[in-house]
């Protein structure tokens, strides 16, 4: 089991802030070591979900398109390239198929007959409840793992974190980025 080490949170020791033998630089900053840690965390739970799910012929990139599909149910194919950040013609071909697969059906958008709306079939959703439910078998074994003070402090994190998720997803929506 990993233990938090002398200079963890969980131990109350602070970062260093400068002082005697500093560079006077100041703290390193946090972006590049979280940036590192949440690639590492996207693989390792991609490695974690084939293991768990050998026989998921849907790539992640699929499955992601389902999950948006869920949180989005009548999107346009459009509006799913757009919160994917994906190729308008890269989402029709999954739509397509997807779609072959029985997971989503497209219907007219509304009073716009020319448009189209796309819905997952209970297939569809039932692929994506056991992704998800795949997702948090995986972190609940993997807590269990993890000494208890690390646990405390990745449940408080949790609202961070979803905080900086739509503050990711703002800058994806508005294309910008600081330097």
């Amino acid at each position: 089991m990993a233990q938090p080490d002398s200079a963890s949170p969980a131990s109350g020791a602070q970062a260093p802030q400068g002082g005697a033998g500093s560079s006077g630089a100041g703290p390193v900053p946090p972006e590049p070591a979280l940036a590192d840690v949440v690639a590492r965390l996207r693989r390792a739970m991609r490695r974690a979900a084939r293991t768990a799910d050998p026989d998921n012929t849907l790539s992640v990139a699929q499955l992601e398109l389902l999950s948006c599909l869920a949180e989005n149910p009548g999107a346009r194919p459009s509006r799913l390239a757009q919160l994917l950040k994906l190729a308008p013609n890269s989402v029709t071909t999954m739509v397509t198929g997807l779609r072959t697969r029985d997971l989503v059906t497209r219907t007219s958008g509304g009073d716009d007959r020319r448009t189209v709306a796309l819905e997952l079939t209970p297939a569809g959703q039932a692929a994506v409840g056991r992704w998800q439910g795949h997702n948090a078998a995986i972190l609940a074994a993997a807590l269990d793992r993890v000494h208890p003070a690390w646990r405390h402090l990745i449940a408080a994190a949790i609202p961070a974190l979803a905080e900086l998720v739509g503050a990711i997803d703002d800058l994806a929506e508005t294309g910008t980025q600081r330097g």
